[in-house]
This record gives structure tokens, C-alpha cells and sequence, in this order.
């Protein structure tokens, strides 16, 4: 039976919160019944972001910055977000932003589903009145539990085939790896789809054996958030490097997606 994977709240979340227009500035921000300014937390591009600042006053927590990131703690929850990241930290999680971590007037900005999603709150959006709602009660914030062995092979093989690629090429390669397992196409584990030969070796970093090398930290960061369930390249199953492959079998029969960092990826 193929794993299923954590979609994540982002989906299911930025469908809730589209608006009728998606480049307006505005819409109404609740935090337990309580209605933001308009400074503290808006509606952008059918995105809702709020102030980290009002969101640990309204959630009861601290907000703290130690001259590079922003420190959210208390009520179960260790979070911090480095403006400019494309991610946050959440109690070992890695959670994708993929608006980035902004600051606006000199606060910490994240949209409201990644705080929703760190903090284990309920998000709500009522279309008749246009009000964006987080709902605390009773929320538990969720803590990593990822599997070891996947993590392992996961960052192992991120770590192998992008070692300096941005981070968000290094997640896309997780994602193409996930969705072979999800595929009936390939095995159904991290480590079979990696270790797979049956047409032959399906990753250069396997038959090199620099697939048994220590991960970078970047790579296990990208393991995380691919397992988190971001998804930056679809439903794509295959990708190379043009510099250092022709990639002729893919390119002539995959349809192609995009291209990240030196990779190009197809479905």
C-alpha cells in the first residue's frame, strides 16, 4: 500500500482564502474573536498574513528576535522565522512559506495558514461577511515525528543530487522522489524508489555511492519540508541536470514541467 503523505494545510487552506479580487489589499483578520487592524493582519493577493507581533500577543505567547530570526515561544510552540526564508522552524518542523518570511513596517510577517498549520489552530473563512478566522481553542501544536529511515534516505538522496542548489531545488527533488513513492509506477518506500534498478540505475548518486555521504543540512531540511507535503514541481516523477546530462529518454518522452536552479523536471 503506497504511504500517504501529509498534504499540508496550504492547499486545502489557500483555497479558503481566496478572494474576489486577487490582487486587493484588505478583508477582515479574526484571532479568537478578536478583529486585527488593518496594520496587524490583512488580506494580499488571496493571501491573509498577520504580524508575528499580534499573534503572540493574541495567542498569548513571546515574540523575541536575536538579530537574524524571530523567536515565537510558549503554549507548546517553538517557532522561528528568518525574514527573507523560504520556511520556518516549528517545534523540528520545517514548514514551507512559500510567500518567504517577510517584514513589513519593520515586523515579521507569515501568512495566517502557516501559522495555523505550526500552531495546530483552526482557520475558517466566512465568504458572506469576508472575515479570515483563527480559532486557539483547544489547539495543540504539532511536534516532528518524522520517520527515521525515510528521513535518512530522503536527505541522503536531496543531498547527492543537489548539493548547491537553492533550497527550493533541493525540496523539489524530495517532491519527485515522494511521488515516486506515491506512484504505482515505482516501490512504495524512500529507499526502494532510491535503491530501484529495474530499468537500470535511477539515480546517479547510487551507482557513484555518493549516496552513502552525510547529508549537508540543507538537504535534511529539504527532507523535512517535502515530507510536510510542499510541493513545488506537481506531480513530476523525473528530473536531470542539462550541464551534466542530455536527459535524451526523458526529454523526448516525459512532458516537461520547469526548470529549478540546474535542474529541469517533467511529469
Amino acid at each position: 500500500m503506497k504511504h500517504r503523505w501529509r498534504q499540508g494545510l496550504a492547499g486545502v487552506l489557500a483555497a479558503l482564502l481566496m478572494t474576489t479580487s486577487a490582487g486587493a489589499v484588505g478583508g477582515t483578520i479574526q484571532v479568537d474573536g478578536t478583529t486585527l487592524s488593518s496594520s496587524e493582519a490583512w488580506v494580499e493577493g488571496g493571501t491573509s498574513y498577520i504580524t508575528l507581533a499580534a499573534f503572540s500577543r493574541l495567542t498569548g505567547r513571546t515574540l523575541s528576535w536575536d538579530g537574524t530570526s524571530a523567536q515565537v515561544d510558549g503554549a507548546g510552540l517553538d517557532l522561528e522565522a528568518t525574514p527573507g526564508a523560504i520556511y520556518i522552524l516549528s517545534n523540528g518542523r520545517g514548514l514551507y512559506v512559500a510567500e518567504g518570511v517577510r517584514v513589513v513596517n519593520g515586523r515579521a510577517v507569515l501568512p495566517l495558514r502557516v501559522l495555523s498549520d505550526a500552531s495546530g489552530s483552526r482557520l475558517s473563512w466566512d465568504a458572506g461577511s469576508g472575515t479570515v478566522s483563527l480559532s486557539t481553542q483547544g489547539a495543540v501544536p504539532g511536534q516532528a515525528d518524522y520517520d527515521g529511515e525515510e528521513m535518512e534516505w530522503l536527505s541522503r538522496i536531496i543531498s547527492a543530487e543537489s548539493r548547491g542548489e537553492p533550497l527550493l531545488g533541493q525540496i523539489a527533488v524530495g517532491n519527485v522522489v515522494l511521488n515516486r513513492v506515491e506512484s504505482p509506477q515505482f516501490p512504495d518506500t524512500v529507499k526502494e524508489v532510491i535503491f530501484d534498478q529495474q530499468y537500470g540505475f535511477q539515480f546517479q548518486p547510487v551507482r557513484d555511492g555518493s549516496i552513502y555521504q552525510e547529508p549537508v543540512q540543507s538537504a535534511v531540511l529539504a527532507a523535512k519540508i517535502s515530507l510536510e507535503g510542499a510541493q513545488v514541481v506537481g506531480e513530476s516523477l523525473y528530473f536531470f541536470a542539462p550541464a551534466v546530462s542530455a536527459g535524451s529518454w526523458i526529454a523526448q518522452n516525459r512532458p516537461y514541467y520547469t526548470a529549478i536552479g540546474g535542474h529541469n523536471f517533467y511529469l
